[in-house]
């Protein structure tokens, strides 16, 4: 197998500071492509093979992964990995030109602040210690009180304390913004500190799992389903929901969309843009269950 996809990965997390999910997702797409063309072609694959790849070649790659179930949405990112790898590989213009499977742009759905705070609040009431509630509080109420990204959440270390009114995160392509901090979300917080069993070291993460490693978004995935399911709430309600509900509560109570971006960490205004559709349909439910003549 060609080292060509470890090279990859390497390019996007040292020269491109890509997430370490994005690029364990590219390596693996850069992986599959490579070991697909070397069966499809029967031959290894190195960077002269890659600067041959045509359309035909890519069409077929992609019915291959199609077949493992693949959706549009995820045959889109997996095309722009493959255009990433390819252009890594073999320069600009070294990818084909292919139209890849059309996606229907989805807004993203809040949940209300009541139903935000209530699934924080029983997920904290169903853990199995006391601290590990106090940890799964604080973690959901800066999804919600903060907009901060799952993996933003669980990056915080030692170094934020003592905590403040406002907060220093570390998001996508290690940007650093500064987030408000809710006195509700500071006390959640500093509750879990008090109670936690493990310290907080400046170097090491505040939010850690049950055997003292750091904690696992796949784990804080898993209680907010299973509160979800609890409660009644619909599918859609997941960690990432509770910061589009951040961002949407803010611009519905008239937040401006530049400030909005700075909160999120958004690179462009285009991906805060979405909000303003988020804010219409809400206005139009209520338009259509409120209005006599709707």
């Amino acid at each position: 197998m060609s080292d060509l996809p470890r090279l990859y990965a390497d390019h996007l997390a040292r020269d491109r500071r890509r997430s370490a999910h994005t690029v364990r997702a590219y390596e693996a797409t850069a992986t599959r492509l490579c070991g697909f063309l070397s069966q499809h072609w029967g031959e290894a694959i190195d960077r002269a093979a890659l600067g041959k790849v045509s359309a035909a070649d890519l069409r077929a790659f992609l019915a291959f992964r199609r077949s493992d179930g693949l959706g549009n949405a995820s045959a889109a990112r997996e095309l722009s990995a493959v255009r990433g790898f390819l252009a890594f590989a073999g320069g600009e213009g070294a990818m084909p030109r292919v139209k890849g499977p059309r996606v229907k742009k989805g807004v993203p759905r809040p949940v209300s602040p009541d139903e935000a705070v209530g699934l924080a609040e029983d997920v904290a009431e169903d853990a199995s210690e006391p601290w590990i509630g106090a940890r799964d509080l604080a973690v959901l109420l800066l999804l919600y009180g903060a907009g901060l990204r799952v993996a933003e959440a669980l990056s915080l270390t030692g170094a934020v304390l003592p905590l403040g009114a406002t907060l220093a995160v570390t998001g996508k392509r290690d940007k650093t913004r500064v987030v408000p901090l809710l006195p509700q979300v500071r006390a959640a917080i500093e509750d879990y500190v008090h109670l936690s069993p493990y310290g907080t070291a400046r170097d090491a993460p505040i939010f850690r799992g049950a055997k003292g490693g750091p904690l696992s978004p796949r784990l804080v995935r898993r209680a907010v389903q299973q509160a979800r399911v609890r409660l009644g709430l619909p599918d859609r309600t997941t960690p990432h929901a509770l910061r589009h509900s951040f961002a949407t509560h803010l611009l519905g109570r008239g937040a401006d969309l530049r400030a909005l971006q700075e909160l999120l960490g958004h690179a462009s205004l285009s991906s805060t843009q979405v909000y303003t559709q988020v804010d219409a349909a809400h206005l139009l439910d209520v338009y259509r269950n409120a209005h006599p003549r709707a």
